[in-house]
């Protein structure tokens, strides 16, 4: 059974119309068949290699939802995680010094939410004397004794880094000696500096031996620091989810093709076997795969993540460089719906009063109702069919011993609570009159 404090997070994220954090396989519908795909990716990462998979999906189709389930996969497994999506005002594909700055603000473990470099490195420091003290000798050693021991392996740690990275490794050296002196101003400073903030004063930079921020071209360098830094701390892996990559199809296109190939060196590097340990994921709509305004302006691109779906979508090959998900139906939704409410009940004072009032075919007549409401088109409405069914219906049912949901409750869908998508949707009068091509 679900735990209490899990229930309580999906439900709340569902109320507020988002994609829960984490127990997202417990109303997962149609993930079955990439589970054994996904397992042999993230084992091959365990092992060392680097891989990259591009999810395609129409709006709908539950592309943020996979790769949610994706991150919990891989953070079981004791991998890093971090989500980060791309836009053109906030965080450009082409500028990856703000990639890596995103992805550092939202590195996540199993244990650690957002923000978790210094779990990582302190995690990692902690195995380095753990290291000294099995090594024999260490526990009659005075603490002077220790830190240098610490010190000398730390160099040999750090010998692979400073020959590709060396600012990365100069850093955590200077972290190092910041901690072991108690000063925790400067080494919050040095994390901010190698977390890649702009704003880390010229003070500090200069005491640790680094000059100017984490641009461009030391952005990937850093992300291959990580790596080395993390396998050592125990984590086998770092996922990199870039969601929304359609976005890119909005720019200029100047902008447009840089963000393309800085995409298409990093697929290539990864292949070259430069990031060991890392599975990078991107999101985005079938027109940005196949349409002129997206992967098809830079054919080097194109051919690398280029993948048929001429056959029927039963048998698409999940182990594809480019997988795509399916829209959901009718029938998809109520599932989820039920299972929605399963994990509703699941603590509840009054389970089957609850279950009686909100049965299976009250579910499958809401779901058709906001489908309607919302022009047919079944791929946009999970999110508001959702959130009403907890919100407006399940916590009323609950806390109300009378209501009925039947009798007292009427869909409405307001405007202002609908995304640019659904309001589209809402105002067709027929489901083909939907462009869903952001």
């Amino acid at each position: 059974m679900i735990s209490p404090q899990r229930r309580l997070d999906i439900l709340d994220a569902l109320r507020r119309g988002t994609v829960p954090g984490r127990g997202l396989e417990t109303f997962a519908v149609g993930l079955e068949r990439f589970e054994r795909s996904v397992a042999e990716d993230l084992a091959a990462v365990e092992r060392g290699a680097g891989t990259f998979k591009a999810i395609r999906g129409e709006y709908g189709s539950g592309k943020t939802f996979f790769v949610r389930w994706l991150q919990e996969q891989a953070l079981r497994r004791g991998f890093l995680a971090a989500e980060v999506q791309i836009s053109e005002a906030e965080t450009p594909l082409h500028r990856l010094e703000t990639v890596y700055r995103r992805m550092i603000e939202r590195l996540m473990t199993s244990d650690c939410g957002h923000g978790a470099l210094r779990s990582v490195i302190d995690r990692w420091l902690y195995v380095l004397e753990e290291d000294v003290l099995a090594a024999g000798g260490g526990s009659s050693a005075s603490e002077a004794e220790l830190v240098a021991r610490t010190d000398t392996l730390l160099e040999q740690r750090l010998a692979p880094l400073a020959r590709t990275t060396p600012a990365f490794a100069t850093a955590l050296r200077g972290y190092r000696s910041a901690t072991v002196r108690g000063d925790r101003a400067l080494a919050d400073g040095i994390l901010a500096w190698l977390g890649g903030q702009p704003s880390v004063g010229a003070a500090i930079k200069r005491e640790i031996g680094v000059k100017g921020d984490v641009d461009h071209f030391a952005a990937l360098g850093f992300i291959q620091g990580l790596l080395v830094a993390a396998r050592d701390a125990g984590h086998p892996g770092l996922l990199i989810v870039l969601d929304e990559v359609e976005t890119l199809q909005r720019v200029r296109r100047d902008v447009r093709e840089k963000a393309l190939n800085a995409l298409r060196q990093w697929i290539d590097e990864i292949d070259g076997g430069r990031f060991p340990g890392l599975f990078l994921v991107i999101t985005g709509t079938p027109s940005f795969f196949d349409g002129p305004q997206g992967v098809q302006v830079l054919p080097p691109l194109s051919q690398r993540l280029a993948t048929h779906f001429d056959t029927d979508p039963r048998f698409d090959n999940p182990r594809a460089v480019q997988i795509r998900l399916r829209n959901f139906d009718l029938p998809s939704l109520a599932e989820v719906g039920r299972k929605v409410r399963e994990i509703f009940v699941a603590h509840a004072a009054e389970a089957e009063r609850v279950r009686r009032a909100v049965d299976d075919d009250y579910v499958v007549a809401l779901a058709t109702a906001v489908t309607g409401k919302l022009g047919g088109k079944v791929g946009v409405a999970p999110r508001m069919f959702l959130k009403k069914l907890v919100a407006e219906v399940l916590d009323r049912v609950e806390l109300y011993p009378d209501f009925d949901p039947r009798r007292d409750y009427a869909l409405t869908l307001n405007e202002h609570d609908l995304s640019p998508i659904e309001r589209q949707a809402m105002g067709a009068s027929h489901p083909d009159e939907i462009d869903l091509d952001l």
